[in-house]
């Protein structure tokens, strides 16, 4: 049975004007229970504590200056302070570069890749080249015979017919009318005819081009009338195959995929980078992929953020290292975050992990202030075993808790629900 004169009242807060909850109340005694021999001495040590609080939450509310944007004032004097046993230390640039390692992919960038279709549609006699082959301008891929082809050609055959034909009806209307013995209309007539069968002629030709058809071919087919059935499709690109769509003894319409050419350097990583690091990222950011002894720069940063991983892709550009990278690969890129000046002038500094503490979705540390403390809300960088890399507005002088942080992250839930 716990007698009366063993309950200690629960005086007002170390900041003037609010309760005391028994958690501060608990960070304030606990040192003294600690260190006091017998309970009855820890009981008479906890309530001079708890005194020393009360005088000083009496003593009349502090004042706190105008603060900038995200700073919450928590007053206290030095009675308080020592009582809750919270110390500090002088902050330290950090001199050092932090690596953030998040997860990647490596692609080839979309401007390296080509699509090679059939030119016509038919039945794909061959396919000459096998995935990761090596590829080069003009090299034979694929070997295609066509009706589709055979029909163009037979187009362009009546078409070349037809504008000889219109082209020495033209030259008879002229020499008539020259010796008046035709109608000037009769003359613009045969001037349109031919001149609309030669637009013909052109068509027929681009089409037989577009297909495919070979320069010498072309040529055999104008000069003798001889037609071919099949056409040999080349590669456009210097580079490797990245995939087949196709294989041989296939029907393909017009116009369908056979392979993908890719040039595999420089290559891209796609970087997994979660959103609340996205602030630590910016676009020349150095990236190294240790793994490979590969290094590249941050080239884009995503505008959008993936709703089941709650993380934004970031492309680096790098080399492919004469092979040893490969489009595919999954691997971790570290991603170098340097101590430059930002555009709020804000530096990367080095504190205690103590110090940094978790408050609405947000890092806080608190920093000293002529009227107790400021919490300052900060970016962290970094984090090893003992200490992190933050990113926050503060200067040399600044001094910062080290211990007792749990007392003051109390103090800063009760001001932020005030606020």
């Amino acid at each position: 049975m716990t007698s009366e004169s063993n309950i200690v009242p629960c005086p007002t807060s170390l900041s003037a004007g609010r309760p005391m909850t028994a958690v501060r109340l608990v960070f304030l005694a606990l040192p003294f229970w600690i260190a006091a021999p017998s309970l009855s001495q820890a009981q008479e040590l906890a309530a001079a504590v708890v005194t020393s609080a009360t005088a000083a939450a009496t003593s009349g509310p502090v004042i706190a200056p105008s603060l900038p944007r995200g700073e919450i004032s928590i007053p206290m004097d030095d009675q308080g302070i020592r009582a809750a046993g919270i110390s500090t230390i002088h902050v330290e640039l950090d001199q050092g570069r932090s690596d953030l390692g998040f997860p990647g992919t490596v692609t080839i960038p979309q401007h390296q890749l080509r699509i090679v279709a059939a030119p016509a549609g038919g039945l794909i006699e061959a396919m000459m080249v096998a995935p990761d082959e090596p590829v080069s301008i003009g090299q034979p891929v694929a070997q295609v015979r066509s009706p589709e082809l055979v029909e163009a050609q037979k187009n362009y055959l009546g078409a070349l017919s037809e504008e000889a034909l219109t082209a020495d009806k033209l030259r008879r209307a002229q020499m008539l009318f020259e010796g008046k013995a035709l109608p000037e209309r009769e003359l613009r007539v045969a001037e349109s005819e031919a001149s609309s069968a030669k637009s013909r002629l052109d068509e027929r030709m681009q089409i037989l081009f577009l297909m495919g058809i070979g320069k010498d071919d072309f040529e055999t087919l104008r000069t003798t009338r001889t037609i071919v059935s099949g056409l040999v499709v080349k590669s456009p690109v210097n580079g490797t195959v990245v995939s087949r769509h196709a294989n041989a003894g296939e029907q393909v319409k017009s116009a369908a995929p056979l392979y993908t050419f890719g040039e595999l350097d420089p290559l891209w990583v796609n970087i997994q980078i979660p959103a609340h690091r996205l602030a630590t990222i910016e676009v020349g950011a150095p990236v190294t992929l240790p793994a490979y002894n590969v290094e590249g720069r941050i080239i884009r940063i995503g505008r959008t953020v993936d709703q089941s991983t709650q993380s934004v892709i970031a492309v680096a550009e790098v080399s492919a290292k004469d092979g040893s990278l490969r489009p595919g690969l999954a691997l971790t890129a570290h991603v170098r975050i340097g101590n430059g000046a930002t555009a709020s002038s804000a530096k990367n500094w080095s504190v205690p992990i103590s110090s940094v503490v978790r408050h609405r979705d947000q890092s806080w540390v608190f920093t000293r202030s002529n009227d107790g403390f400021r919490a300052k809300p900060v970016l962290v960088i970094a984090e090893s075993a003992h200490s992190v890399a933050i990113r926050a507005d503060l200067h040399p002088t600044d001094e910062i808790a080290s211990r007792g942080v749990l007392a003051l992250l109390s103090e800063l839930v009760d001001a932020d629900k005030e606020d």
